[in-house]
């Protein structure tokens, strides 16, 4: 995977990542051809990949580019497709619209920095926990730790536990189980749903 993402880098769930974008408003994005991603085949495996205009086009998006005519978005993925490095872009949608670009990117290259620093952070080895993604150095799963910041713990509560992190480790846990989502389907839980059962009280006849 990572020969074929030197050019187009970043996959729906990275771009959702780095942009705070939900994967399904990433492929809606995809689906209405505001973005056209590289569909490269690795083995069996068919991957979509993002280049970085792609993925500030789409910070753009998550800045407010939604409330917009789906032309008019158009338009604007086109220019920044066209010329990533401006500050700014002009599409005329029967009118003049100033798109600023500066502070999305600065955003965007702020979200990569991070995205790259939960990568190095992390090693999966089929040696180690048949390859799950755990803290290197360590054996302590990313996704379980993302797992209970999700539930409501505090990074504070979650270094209780696990007191070979870091804060910085333990923040970075969510971008990296939203980047790299587990393979496969989530474990199963059949008592999660269930109503608990109803507590009766049985009198003691003397």
């Amino acid at each position: 995977m990572e020969t074929i993402r030197q050019n187009n880098p970043y996959t729906p769930a990275q771009a959702a990542a780095v942009t705070g974008l939900s994967l399904p408003a990433v492929h809606k994005a995809i689906e209405y051809r505001l973005i056209r991603p590289k569909v490269v085949r690795e083995g069996r495996s068919l991957y979509r990949l993002l280049s970085k205009p792609q993925v500030l086009y789409l910070q753009l998006e998550a800045n407010g580019l939604r409330c917009l005519p789906l032309a008019t978005r158009r338009q604007i993925a086109r220019a920044v497709e066209q010329t990533p490095d401006l500050d700014a872009f002009a599409v005329s949608p029967g009118g003049i619209l100033l798109v600023e670009a500066k502070s999305a990117r600065k955003q965007m290259e702020g979200a990569l920095r991070r995205l790259a620093q939960a990568e190095r952070m992390i090693v999966s080895d089929p040696e180690i926990m048949k390859g799950t993604p755990v803290y290197r150095g360590t054996r302590i799963p990313v996704h379980a730790i993302a797992d209970m910041l999700a539930q409501g713990a505090t990074a504070e509560e979650t270094l209780e536990g696990y007191p070979a992190l870091t804060r910085e480790a333990v923040e970075l846990a969510a971008v990296y189980a939203k980047a790299f989502p587990r393979r496969g389907r989530p474990p199963v839980r059949p008592w999660s749903r269930r109503q608990p059962r109803k507590a009766t009280q049985n009198r003691l006849v003397s």
